[in-house]
This record gives structure tokens, sequence and C-alpha cells, in this order.
């Protein structure tokens, strides 16, 4: 985006070949509904989409009142799994120790560990931080959460070894294999007969997802 002098907002561009200023946009909008009207009138880009910055620029064409927040701070682009995964890292890298479920007598909590509420962690599971577990979960006996790892709400992790990985609410996760740099969708099941030393897979699921191995 390009700013005059006075820092008013005077042009959008939708990754240009070269760059037009040193600012870029995070990709975070709010809009009313004047934006509707706006999307109508724009044509594909050279990339043969509909850009969300050509609908912006229509309406500071229009005078519509278009407002910027400066963010402070690192940023990180998430367009893909590793990008997601390395952001992952990057905001459990500043994780605090914060345990607010129940966590039995002789679990192994090691490190910055934070746990939601009404969340069970049983005698004989370990998590090792960075990890961040939701609310409303439960980690049975002999699971292990490894470093890097964050886990939704209502999530059931009956077996298995979780690692570098980050699992949505509602996912059940009963298997002897072990889990790594995966990406699990909302409400996926993950099962297996295996027994016998696990194995590293690595999941990329949507929402729903049932996998067996």
């Amino acid at each position: 985006m390009v700013f005059d002098k006075k820092g008013g907002i005077t042009r959008f561009v939708e990754k240009p070949k070269e760059p037009i200023s040193d600012w870029a946009l995070v990709g975070l909008y709010i809009f009313n509904d004047k934006v509707f009207d706006a999307v109508k009138r724009i044509k594909p880009s050279w990339r043969g989409e509909l850009e969300i910055t050509d609908t912006i620029q229509t309406l500071l064409q229009d005078g519509a009142e278009v407002d910027v927040q400066r963010v402070q701070g690192w940023w990180k682009d998430t367009g893909t799994v590793e990008d997601l995964l390395e952001a992952n890292r990057l905001v459990l890298d500043d994780l605090n120790r914060d345990i607010n479920g129940a966590v039995e007598e002789d679990t192994n909590i090691r490190g910055r560990v934070s746990v939601g509420l009404h969340t069970k962690i049983m005698n004989g599971a370990i998590v090792v931080g960075p990890s961040v577990i939701g609310s409303d979960t439960k980690l049975d006996d002999g699971v292990y959460i490894g470093p890097y790892t964050s886990i939704g709400n209502k999530v059931t992790v009956k077996r298995g070894e979780i690692e570098n990985s980050i699992l949505m609410d509602g996912c059940i996760i009963d298997t002897e294999e072990k889990i790594v740099n995966s990406l699990i969708g909302p409400y996926s099941l993950v099962t297996s007969n295996s027994e016998g030393r696990p194995r590293g897979k690595r999941l990329i699921l949507g929402e729903r997802s049932r996998v067996e191995f």
C-alpha cells in the first residue's frame, strides 16, 4: 500500500511484480455492507482472481472511509501448512506456564505448558513444553505430547505421541503411531490397530477427516 506525505492512504496493489512501497497488508480486513457493491464493479486481476485489494481501492475511490492499524512486532504469512507450523512455533516461544485443568499427581508436565479449564491430564501422560492444551480436553495414561504442539478444545488423546503439530477442536486420537509436523482439522478421528514401535506420520487433514492405520 502507498501513503501520501500526510499519511493518507492513496493506493492498494495485490502482489505487484515490483514493490511499490515498504508497506505490506497483513490480510485482516473489516468491512461494512458497502463492500458488496464494490465487489460487483471490479474485474479479475492478472492472476484471474477478484482481489480484496482492488475492492478496497474501489472503496477508496468512492470516498469511503478507509483506515489502517499498523502492526507492531513480527508478522508471519500463513498461506501453507509449513507457514502455520512455523507461526505456531513462534507463538509458543512466548508461552508462559499456566496450569488450569486437573493434572494427576504423577503426571509429567515439563517446561512451559498451558493447560485450559476442565482439561484432564491422566497419570502417566507426559507433556513437554512449549505446548498448549485447550479446555475440556483429556490426555490418557501413556500419551506423550512433545514440544511445539498446540491442542484445541474438547480433544481426546487416548494413545499416541504428538510433536510439532496442531490439533484443532474436537479431535480424537487413538493410535500407537507417532504424529509429527502435522495439521489436523476440527473433529477428525485418527486411529490404528497396529502395535509396536511408533513410526513417524505426517498428517494434513481437513475438518471431520477419518484416518485408520
